[in-house]
């Protein structure tokens, strides 16, 4: 897949969903925040595209999705679609970005294994949304795995796609109160 195709899938996805709770609540104010983030950086990854920049286009769109497949987990959102895409190899036009997509990979590496440790549950472990945190927590961890052997593998347009998806969701759980961030606050959409 390639990276127009991306976004473009990313857009077909926010514009089927639907912000389920109720007018007026906390957790619509939350739901609506998430969904400026996701179009915020929708917008970012079309701007990237456009001026040629396809490695910060790959992160924006990704990250993005990270946002937008949370939201729909936590019950933010309702939508059409009963499973999110499974992401394919993403192919990129590498004629004068190959440092910079490997420069970024490896930031992005690090910034999600440095934010990762700087963020716990932040419901008790009695809770009933704590199982909720802890699948979170699952999934952010199966996304920078795959990130981590994508990296070995020297297939650095992919590992930094599930490093920008993992982040997304990191981000967008410590944003909803669902984990507390407890250093490193600069990593966080605060």
């Amino acid at each position: 897949m390639n990276i127009t195709d991306s976004g473009k899938m990313l857009v077909k996805q926010r514009d089927i969903i639907r912000i389920t709770t109720p007018v007026g609540t906390a957790l619509y104010k939350s739901a609506s925040d998430n969904l400026e983030m996701i179009n915020a950086y929708i917008e970012d990854g079309f701007t990237f595209l456009e001026s040629g920049d396809w490695v910060n286009a790959l992160a924006a769109f990704y990250y993005s999705f990270g946002w937008l497949h949370f939201g729909i987990t936590y019950g933010f959102f309702a939508t059409q679609e009963s499973d999110y895409p499974l992401f394919s190899s993403i192919e990129l036009p590498l004629t004068n970005l190959r440092e910079l997509l490997e420069e970024k990979t490896q930031r992005y590496k690090l910034l999600l294994d440095k934010a990762r440790a700087a963020a716990i549950p932040a419901p008790e472990g009695e809770t009933v949304i704590h199982d909720t945190v802890e699948r979170i927590l699952m999934i952010i961890s199966i996304y920078a795995m795959q990130g981590n052997r994508s990296f070995l593998k020297l297939q650095n347009g992919n590992a930094l796609m599930f490093f920008s998806y993992g982040h997304g969701w990191l981000d967008a759980a410590v944003r909803a109160g669902l984990l507390r961030v407890i250093s490193d606050r600069d990593l966080f959409t605060l």
